[in-house]
C-alpha cells in the first residue's frame, strides 16, 4: 500500500490530534454535530467509517449499537483508534486512494467519511468503491471543506478545475503543512450521481453554542460563511 497524500502530515500531528479532538471546536462543535444529525439511528447496522482518524466517530457509532469497521491510512491514527475503541470495532489500515478490495460487495448498511475525501483527487473512483460495498438503499454520509470557502481561501482561478492545494495547520500545536484537493460542488455531486447515489440532504452547518463558548471569534465568522459542507446520499443503483 502506498502512502496517501496526507500521510506524513497526519503522522506528525496524530498524537496531538488524538489528544485534542474531543473538544476542538471545529471538530467537536461544528463538524461532528452536523454529521451525526444526518446519520440517525444506527442500532443493529453494519457501518464503515472510512478515514476514521483516532476513532471518535467509530466510538460514537459503536456506542449506539452499530457494528463498526473503521479504516485509515495513518499508522499512528490507527494506533489511537485501536486504543480508543478497545476492541469494539474492527480497525484496518487502508488507503482511500486504492480499491477497497478486501471488502465484499454490498456488506455495509451505511458508510461515513468525515473530513477525509478532500485528500482524494478522483472522487468518482472512491464513490464507486463506496457504492460497491454499500447495500442497496444504504446511506453514505460525509463532510468536507465547503467549495466556496476553499475557492476563496486558496485564491482558485478556475472554479471548475480540481487541483491540489495546501495550507498550514496550527490548531493542533506547532505548524503542519496539510495537502489536499480542491473540488467544485458540481464535481462532488456529479461523482455521487454517476456512481448510483441520490443526494437526500446537503447541510451547511452552523457552529453550536459550545463553539461560541470556546472560540467566539471563529463562531461569528462561521455564522456568516461556511467552512464545511455535509452530504447524505442514498444508494439507488450501481456505479456506472
Amino acid at each position: 500500500m502506498k502512502k496517501n497524500l496526507a500521510y506524513d502530515a497526519y503522522e506528525e500531528l496524530a498524537d496531538r490530534y488524538a489528544e485534542l479532538i474531543d473538544n476542538k471546536p471545529h471538530n467537536a462543535y461544528y463538524d461532528r454535530p452536523a454529521v451525526q444529525s444526518l446519520i440517525g439511528r444506527v442500532e443493529g447496522m453494519k457501518i464503515l467509517d472510512i478515514g476514521c482518524g483516532p476513532g471518535v466517530y467509530a466510538e460514537w457509532l459503536a456506542g449506539r449499537g452499530a457494528s463498526v469497521t473503521a479504516v485509515d491510512a495513518s499508522d499512528k491514527m490507527i494506533g489511537h483508534a485501536k486504543k480508543r475503541l478497545k476492541g469494539r470495532a474492527e480497525i484496518i489500515k487502508a488507503n482511500m486512494e486504492e480499491p477497497l478490495d478486501f471488502f465484499g460487495d454490498e456488506i455495509f448498511d451505511g458508510v461515513l467519511s468525515a473530513l477525509a475525501i478532500t485528500y482524494i483527487k478522483d472522487h468518482a473512483r472512491l464513490f464507486g468503491e463506496i457504492n460497491r460495498v454499500t447495500k442497496m438503499g444504504g446511506w453514505f454520509v460525509f463532510s468536507t471543506e465547503h467549495p466556496f470557502f476553499s475557492y476563496r481561501y486558496f485564491g482558485i482561478k478556475n472554479y471548475f478545475e480540481t487541483r491540489r492545494v495546501s495550507c498550514d495547520w496550527d490548531g493542533f500545536g506547532g505548524s503542519v503543512n496539510m495537502p489536499g484537493y480542491y473540488h467544485s460542488l458540481g464535481s462532488i455531486s456529479g461523482a455521487l450521481s454517476a456512481n448510483g447515489f441520490v443526494i437526500e440532504n446537503i447541510l451547511e452547518p452552523k457552529p453550536t453554542d459550545k463553539f461560541k463558548e470556546a472560540d467566539g471569534r471563529s463562531f461569528e465568522k462561521l455564522m456568516k460563511f461556511p467552512l464545511f459542507i455535509c452530504f447524505k446520499a442514498k444508494k439507488t443503483g450501481h456505479a456506472r
